[in-house]
Order: structure tokens, then C-alpha cells, then sequence
């Protein structure tokens, strides 16, 4: 909130990033996201998922051809090995899962594990 309770201070984050990393930085964490999203997507459609969203900033929305009530159950395998996170959702009416990459942090290695993290569950219990 501002000093004055008024109303939130929504651009607090915005001016952060912007005062530690520049206008250059911002872009380059940006647009490294994004790739990373963009590279998910693709290794994903190269498992057998169907790419149900437009790719064109950090989130990645993918479904498995044929397959009903696998979201949940392949989400919480692969946080349960720790290799990453991602959520269950329904997009149009199909079942989903839903990645956001907005780390900093994040690497091409971080997508890789990713990839092979959701190919050994999707494996473990047998799904489309």
C-alpha cells in the first residue's frame, strides 16, 4: 500500500527491477524468459503435448492428446522429485498444465530438467 492507504503501490516492483537492473537488464531478463518459455513449449509438443496456448511471453499452457484426470497427478509427481513446479489447470475446456517462467535464475539446464522431469512422470504412471 502507499503511505496513505489509499490504494496499493503496484509499480513498487516495476521501479525495483528497473532501478537495479536498468532498462537494458530488464530487457535481457525479459527476453531470456521468454526463450526459456518459448524452448519448454517446444520440447514439450516433442513429448506429444499439444501446445494450447500462443507462446509469446513466459507462459507455457499444454494438454496430452486423449487423456482425462493426468493434470493433478503428473503436476504432483514431479514437484514431489523436486526438479520443478507447475500447476494443474483447464484452458477452453481441456484439461492442462500451466508453466510460468519468471525466474531470474533460470536456465537453460532448469528447461532440460524440466523436460526430463515431465517425460519420467508422464512414463511412471502411464498416461496418453
Amino acid at each position: 500500500m502507499v503511505p496513505e492507504f489509499s490504494r496499493s503501490a503496484r509499480a513498487v516492483e516495476i521501479w525495483a527491477a528497473l532501478h537495479s537492473l536498468g532498462r537494458s537488464g530488464l530487457e535481457d531478463l525479459i527476453n531470456r524468459t521468454c526463450g526459456h518459455a518459448r524452448k519448454l513449449a517446444d520440447g514439450l509438443a516433442e513429448l506429444g503435448f499439444d501446445i494450447l496456448n500462443d507462446v509469446v511471453l513466459n507462459q507455457v499452457v499444454a494438454a496430452l492428446p486423449d487423456a482425462d484426470g493426468w493434470s493433478g497427478r503428473l503436476s504432483d509427481d514431479v514437484q514431489k522429485s523436486g526438479d520443478a513446479w507447475f500447476g494443474p489447470t483447464h484452458w477452453n475446456g481441456r484439461e492442462a498444465i500451466r508453466f510460468s517462467v519468471s525466474s531470474w535464475k533460470t536456465t537453460e539446464s532448469d528447461t532440460k530438467t524440466t523436460l526430463d522431469a515431465v517425460k519420467a512422470a508422464r512414463s511412471r504412471l502411464v498416461m496418453g
